[in-house]
């Protein structure tokens, strides 16, 4: 990367509940709620952004401007990303890198989806598949059956990894098992269900190892950053506590390693590896450090070969670590205390935004329910194939360990009355008119958004 870098900071955060895909909810409504949620976060209005960006991988083109258009038509350039499952990260990525290299001081970030019921589908037939090259590799060297694409190619990476190194079906499980279990603490999750290791290995087998229990849901949903300079943060001294400095982050793609006939390396294990390196090099931080960590679990495979691949335990010894209770509370490192997307939900435009959300609540210790005490680092992974990862290394700008504070005092520091990381609200006409643009806005771009957001709540 050429140039001096400027230090950015997330200010704000903010997300929606993630829910089914039924069809009940549209994007403009889950883009405006993350949206207004974010910014009110941030103590900013609308006037202040420089530059925005959408992310969202289901949806006509400019999307983006019709979810941006609500909050204000103040001319500024809007972008619309679509990098698969890693599609809100690399928002995210975007926004810092604009305001890095000085080419913006405020930039909103706002990933949505709403998705169709069921697994993920083609919409194009008359052209080639983008991962058309992996499915070809997948058929060549562990064949095709009826299972749902994604979940024979993350569950051929599982069956690679039992084979290579002796991990067994319960621990895959055990992977779910503990999400689910942390998903009882976040408010936003789409199940808050806790199972034993017995009924996740019991549900319905997708394709080996993995069962139903084991794979993330679709779901509808919406989730929001506010990214910031050092010269923004500076003139409002009084948010520096609450600003969450982005210390270290790398988007890769693949490498040839892709095609060399192993089902780990198909779902971007290198990828995920070369990424990882670089985001923790840059924030000057070693694996151990990390104690808390979102980690893209789509499917429980995923999970166990990334946890070596950012180097949170030694290649071929991700299950010792899992054995152990070493991926939850009182173990090495707490992976996806969220839910992760096994639980929580994966909306796929808002999966690598929310993933940001939380792990900011964690580092102002706003996270109390669900917190790990002593946490100084936390470490973001959002991947999508075809491929793109985005891994992200959080620090508070003082570099301090968070500490908690009650719902009480964030209640009080935020203005809003209550703690949004352990509590999941809407807003009111005030809050919202706070928000929105006081010198371009149209009531016509909002039509009857504000009145359906609030009529969910």
């Amino acid at each position: 990367m050429v140039g001096q870098k400027q230090p950015v900071y997330v200010l704000g955060v903010g997300m929606t509940k993630f829910i089914k895909p039924r069809g009940k909810v549209d994007y403009p409504e889950l883009g405006f709620e993350a949206g207004t949620k974010a910014m009110l976060d941030a103590h900013i209005n609308y006037d202040d952004v420089d530059q925005g960006v959408a992310c969202y991988c289901y949806g006509d083109s400019t999307c983006g401007q019709r979810v941006f258009y609500q909050f204000g038509m103040t001319g500024i350039p809007v972008y619309n990303v679509n990098n698969n499952c890693s599609t809100g990260s690399t928002g995210l990525f975007m926004g810092r890198n604009m305001i890095a290299h000085g080419a913006a001081d405020c930039v909103l970030v706002i990933g949505f989806e709403k998705m169709f019921p069921g697994s993920l589908q083609t919409f194009f037939q008359d052209r080639a598949n983008p991962t058309g090259t992996s499915s070809l590799m997948m058929k060549e060297t562990r064949g095709i059956t009826k299972a749902p694409g994604a979940a024979q190619m993350f569950g051929n990476a599982g069956r690679e990894h039992m084979e290579k190194y002796g991990s067994k079906l319960e621990d895959f499980a055990e992977i779910a098992r503990v999400n689910h279990a942390h998903s009882k603490n976040n408010p936003y999750s789409q199940f808050q269900d806790e199972y034993t290791l017995d009924q996740i290995m019991q549900s319905t087998m997708i394709h080996e190892p993995l069962t139903k229990l084991q794979c993330c849901p679709t779901s509808d949903g919406a989730a929001a950053t506010v990214l910031v300079s050092q010269a923004f943060l500076d003139a409002r001294p009084e948010l520096k506590s609450q600003a969450i400095l982005i210390a270290g982050q790398c988007l890769s793609t693949d490498t040839p390693n892709l095609f060399n006939r192993s089902a780990i390396e198909l779902i971007g294990y290198t990828m995920s590896e070369v990424a990882a390196k670089a985001a923790l090099a840059e924030a000057k931080v070693s694996p151990d450090e990390v104690k808390v960590c979102e980690l893209h679990d789509c499917f429980s495979a995923n999970e166990m070969v990334t946890i070596e691949a950012l180097g949170l335990a030694p290649r071929g010894k991700a299950h010792e670590l899992i054995r152990k209770g070493g991926i939850t509370y009182g173990g090495k490192v707490v992976i996806n205390p969220s839910g992760g997307l096994i639980s929580k939900g994966h909306p796929l435009g808002a999966t690598g935004l929310a993933q940001c959300a939380e792990l900011v609540w964690h580092m102002r210790g706003w996270a109390n329910n669900r917190s790990v005490k002593g946490t100084t680092v936390a470490l973001q992974h959002n991947l999508g194939l075809g491929g793109a990862v985005v891994v992200t290394v959080y620090k508070r700008a003082d570099g301090t360990a968070a500490q908690d504070l009650s719902d009480e005092q964030v209640g009080k520091a935020n203005g809003l009355g209550y703690n949004p990381a352990t509590q999941a609200r809407g807003f009111t006409k005030a809050q919202v008119e706070s928000v929105r643009s006081k010198k371009a806005r149209s009531e016509w771009a909002i039509q009857d958004t504000e009145a359906k957001v609030e009529a969910r709540f």
